[in-house]
């Protein structure tokens, strides 16, 4: 596919905090972001999110994956169907991801979309990139960069994507190119939104702790806060990735508290994590900017503000969308795939090589 210019791109998003689908579109050629346009978002039925988290942990082949990949394929198709575009991003959702060992899986067949959407479909981001050596994620960051010149940034900035996992992304915007060194540094920082949203949903019923006023009404417990940040994945050096279930006992050591002091400990873990992390930056950071759910939960915020002490704010104070800040990533990112070039490096993965991750499917 050749592309010279910059092209109208549709990027789609189901995260781990399996809310739904984001789909965005983006104006790019893979390097300069020339525009943003419309966006939408498709929730996940309680039936669907059942099917999905019946699946997680769960590789190619196992049980519950086909239909899984049913629920992923079909709610993708009803929301990209509403959009035109000159490619697809589609990144599927994360059932299972160990890179030290089993790989990643994505459920969801890119070409089987193409044929739905009659369009260009890029897939399978992650798998080149394991094969490599690296974490396969986070991926965001070359899509950051190129954010952070759009927003023209003078100084190193930091954004902070605070899904079912949190993960976070140093960029120096005084680099030519993403890959060049010290332009990136990205890293996953430890559970996010997943251990709230799972208890709500247990405790309550809810699907997330709206305007974290359940937690807001409690206290954290200072010693599972302490527990959690002694575990072994606070003192690898990034970049790094985690799964979903990576830190599943969380659930166990919240058990006995109340609904609102459970909540308050789980969020307290989650800005605890994101200030381990701040640790591992070339240099400090003034601003960091939040996108995805996190960004909504004013305690959340608190608690990140009282922990790192630096000026935090929702992506949409520079005219970023702080929801669908993924989705056209993986727009930005099939441009950059059809056109051959890195959607990843070493410092941003820990991947051998600077690579191009991606399938190219095509209609029929």
């Amino acid at each position: 596919m050749k592309i010279t210019q910059p092209i109208w791109a549709l990027g789609a998003m189901s995260g781990t905090s399996l809310d739904g689908v984001d789909a965005a579109l983006i104006k790019t050629d893979g390097e300069v972001i020339a525009g943003f346009g419309r966006h939408d978002f498709r929730p996940y039925s309680a039936a669907e999110q059942a099917k999905l988290r019946a699946a997680l942990g769960q590789w190619h082949g196992y049980p519950d994956v086909a239909a899984a990949q049913e629920v992923v394929e079909a709610a993708h198709a009803a929301l990209l169907a509403q959009f035109k575009a000159e490619i697809v991003g589609f990144h599927g959702q994360t059932l299972a991801h160990n890179p030290a060992g089993r790989g990643t899986h994505q459920a969801g067949d890119g070409s089987v979309l193409a044929d739905l959407l009659k369009t260009p479909v890029v897939w399978d981001f992650r798998s080149a990139d394991v094969g490599l050596g690296g974490q396969g994620a986070p991926l965001a960051p070359f899509f950051h960069f190129a954010c952070a010149k759009w927003m023209g940034a003078q100084t190193p900035v930091g954004f902070l994507n605070l899904g079912g996992v949190g993960n976070l992304t140093y960029v120096d915007p005084s680099r030519g190119k993403p890959e060049d060194k010290g332009a990136l540094l990205a890293f996953d920082t430890g559970p996010a939104n997943a251990p709230i949203n799972d208890l709500m949903q247990l405790r309550r019923g809810l699907a997330f702790d709206a305007d974290g006023a359940c937690a807001a009404e409690g206290t954290p417990d200072a010693a599972i806060v302490d527990r959690f940040l002694g575990h072994g994945y606070f003192f690898k050096i990034p970049p790094k990735s985690l799964d979903r279930n990576d830190f599943d006992f969380l659930s166990e050591a919240v058990s006995a508290l109340s609904d609102s002091d459970a909540a308050a400990t789980l969020t307290a873990c989650c800005a605890a994590a994101v200030g381990r992390a701040l640790q591992h930056l070339p240099q400090p950071l003034k601003l960091l900017y939040v996108a995805g759910g996190g960004r909504r939960n004013p305690t959340m915020l608190r608690y990140l503000r009282e922990i790192t002490g630096l000026d935090i704010r929702a992506v949409e104070d520079v005219g970023l969308n702080g929801d669908m800040l993924e989705a056209q990533a993986f727009g930005y990112l099939a441009v950059r795939v059809a056109r051959g070039l890195p959607t990843s490096c070493a410092s941003t993965t820990g991947v051998l090589a600077t690579i191009g991750g991606g399938v190219i499917s095509y209609p029929g």
